[in-house]
């Protein structure tokens, strides 16, 4: 199983990176949230929850991290 490691860079699939700020959880449903910051552009911070940061995704036929880190 994957873990997340706070304070470490992320690649996305895509390409884009990412900085794991934090770990958060949701008010209401204690799901656990990741906040991270983009490494370009306007450098937003974003929220994502944590099942879905880890999770794999299929491109062109094959499974691959959502995030990968780096």
């Amino acid at each position: 199983m994957r873990t997340l490691k706070i304070g470490k860079k992320y690649r996305h699939f895509k390409g884009k990176e990412y900085l794991v700020m934090h770990i958060a959880k949701h008010s209401e449903t204690l799901e656990e949230l990741v906040i991270y910051q983009a490494l370009y552009g306007e450098m937003g911070v974003w929220v994502r929850p944590l099942d879905m940061f880890l999770e794999q995704v299929e491109v062109n036929g094959q499974m691959v991290n959502r995030f990968e880190e780096i």
